[in-house]
């Protein structure tokens, strides 16, 4: 049994030896004294004449796991395991994939077929991050890894090279965000098969573009009962999560629990050469262990492949450093900036948005020290929120505009050039594109998409009227919301709602000076080399108006420096000009690279930025400015 767990991948779930001399099976489950394997036809792929496996009594081990290695058995066959004396037959916590959805029986799956050709891809450099956050089932009309496939070439030429998908993992129903997985190895049948996953990654390494995957360790969506049939150890009552029961990672028998999610985190990287993830609600991963989960997790991700670079950032409501001092995180989903830049584009300051005001400083400290709250009182929470951050690194932070959340936390699922002056959105654009945090853009965002994208999850009715109770509750916080609530916030098993979500992608040409200026922008990002962490001296801010500012960008030589200048505000006219930050390099004058109102890229005016003796800012806009070397004429 000892040399089966040394040459198997992983310890859980049905694995087909390497050497093809069988398929090993291996479940945990500690509280029982019996486990039968059965097995079931799959009606997509075994002939009606191929003969079935009977049942077969797993072997107990020592450690509360069962296993067996079934030398002579189709992988084409589906199945099951039968606890005890029970007549139920459950699926495999640890399945591969699910292809009857979360109540049938598992698949086994050959992860040795698929032919990879990505192997002198190294993982995501740290120069250039630029995240688009995607939702497969909406990306495409098709909502398929296949059809996600066909548009990787558009975003690589577009200037992403990070794609960062929303949860996979097989859910209940025919939709879902995918917050509510359950089978944490077995992608999501809606999306296709593990193959056409694999094949989706594949690709987007041919075009330079990295796949990290969103993993909620916090808690199993719902339909995840079955998990206590097999041990009531998976979940534990000495915490409160607020999605359901808290995974047990401090307590008892809490090793194999712990092994699970790791070996689940090793699974995703190895097998579908995922190069990171994003974990979900880390404030909700509760863990009082010597080492804790997360940094293991981020450990164990590390060590599978040292010559590849893993990208593992997190969410982090608490605003806690430890994920980077101790835990080994690369970044971090950064609410402040979101929150002052909504406060800023849409004027309302309501719920969790109360705590800000969008003063210029703000946007200045975001630039300088990522965190706005680093352990001040926080009002709307009724106590201190963050930890002291001064010390991290820049691009540490991951900055957004928009995201899959906050979209949904509008009236009706709008997105925020729908919702705020056109041109204030495209000031914003530049300085979330050229900002110093690393930028992320949810999908159909570069195109100004006019799709919505509300919460949507397809469950039984009773669970139906348990979310839509749910989510009005949630949106309720919202003053301009509440009393709108019922009638235009559609309920979240509407197919109907969850079809307008998916992105039309005949917007790109519809709404191409959005598209321009956002591929311009990205082009300016991954050229500049002020944007390279090795040619940069470091980033300061001041601010010139009630509603204006300025970021310099030192570069190792001088007359590389950059300007990243907004105003949010009426035209302003810098009549004296007592701002040290806005005084050129020696020998050198400003140059505009780029302005947010410019008419190619759907701009209003063709005023531009004035920058010698009187310097001129126009209002709503925000430009990149750059220099060039004094003529002798302007010297004398």
């Amino acid at each position: 049994m000892d040399h089966l767990l040394q040459i198997r991948r992983f310890p859980i779930g049905a694995e087909i030896l390497p050497d093809r001399s069988g398929i090993h099976f291996r479940v945990w489950a500690p509280d029982h004294d019996r486990v039968e394997l059965t097995f079931t036809a799959d009606p997509s792929s075994v002939p009606v004449s191929e003969e079935l496996h009977p049942s077969v009594v797993m072997q107990k081990e020592t450690s509360g796991y069962f296993s067996i290695l079934l030398p002579n058995i189709s992988q084409r066959l589906l199945y099951g395991f039968k606890l005890d004396d029970s007549k139920n037959c459950f699926p495999d916590p640890a399945s591969r994939f699910q292809p009857q959805g979360i109540d049938g029986f598992s698949k086994i799956i050959d992860c040795l077929d698929y032919k990879w050709n990505d192997s002198q891809w190294k993982g995501i450099s740290r120069d250039n991050r630029v995240i688009y956050e995607m939702h497969v089932g909406t990306f495409t009309p098709e909502g398929t890894w296949e059809a996600a496939r066909k548009q990787l070439h558009e975003l690589a030429d577009l200037g992403v090279t990070v794609i960062e998908l929303l949860p996979v993992a097989e859910f209940e129903g025919r939709f879902n965000w995918g917050y509510d997985g359950i089978f944490q190895f077995a992608p999501s049948h809606r999306y296709g098969t593990p193959d056409d996953l694999r094949a989706f990654i594949d690709q987007a390494h041919k075009c330079g573009i990295g796949v990290i995957l969103d993993v909620v360790y916090n808690h199993l969506g719902s339909g995840s009962s079955f998990f206590k049939e097999f041990s009531p150890y998976y979940f534990t009552d000495r915490y409160k999560n607020e999605w359901g029961a808290a995974i047990n990672f401090d307590g008892p028998q809490s090793g194999s629990v712990r092994e699970y999610f790791l070996s689940n985190a090793e699974y995703w990287a190895r097998e579908y050469h995922f190069d990171g993830f994003r974990i979900d609600a880390t404030q909700q991963i509760f863990d009082a262990s010597e080492k804790n989960i997360i940094k293991e997790i981020v450990e164990r991700v590390r060590s599978q492949d040292e010559e590849k670079s893993f990208f593992i950032i997190a969410e982090n409501e608490c605003q806690d450093s430890a994920l980077f001092h101790e835990y080994g995180i690369d970044a971090v989903w950064s609410d402040d900036f979101h929150r002052s830049a909504t406060v800023a584009l849409t004027g309302h300051a309501e719920a969790y948005y109360s705590d800000y005001r969008a003063l210029p400083q703000e946007f200045i400290s975001t630039a300088k020290y990522g965190y706005l709250y680093q352990g001040q009182y926080y009002t709307w929470q009724k106590k201190t929120r963050g930890t002291p951050s001064l010390d991290l690194p820049i691009d540490y932070f991951i900055h957004y505009l928009q995201n899959h959340d906050q979209i949904a936390n509008t009236l009706r699922g709008l997105r925020m050039h729908e919702i705020c002056d056109p041109s204030l959105y495209r000031a914003f654009t530049l300085l979330l594109l050229l900002g110093p945090q690393i930028p992320l853009l949810f999908q159909g965002q570069e195109f100004c998409s006019s799709s919505p994208f509300y919460f949507f999850t397809d469950k039984n009715e009773a669970k139906a009227v348990r979310a839509a109770k749910g989510r009005k509750m949630f949106l309720s916080q919202f003053p301009s919301i509440a009393a709108a609530n019922g009638p235009l916030v559609p309920h979240p098993g509407d197919v109907e709602a969850f079809l307008k979500c998916k992105l039309n992608f005949e917007e790109r040409l519809s709404n191409q000076p959005s598209y321009l200026f956002h591929k311009h922008l990205l082009s300016i990002r991954r050229n500049d080399p002020v944007f390279r962490a090795e040619e940069r001296k470091g980033i300061d801010g001041e601010v010139v108006g009630q509603s204006a500012f300025l970021l310099r960008y030192f570069a190792k030589t001088s007359s590389q420096d950059r300007l990243l200048i907004v105003n949010m505000g009426n035209d302003l006219l810098l009549d004296p000009n007592p701002y040290p930050l806005s005084a050129p390099p020696k020998g050198c004058e400003w140059k505009e690279i780029i302005g947010s109102e410019d008419p190619s890229f759907g701009g209003n005016s063709t005023f531009s930025l004035k920058m010698k003796e009187i310097v001129a800012i126009p209002g709503h806009a925000a430009f990149f400015v750059g220099t060039q070397e004094l003529s002798r004429n302007s010297e004398s």
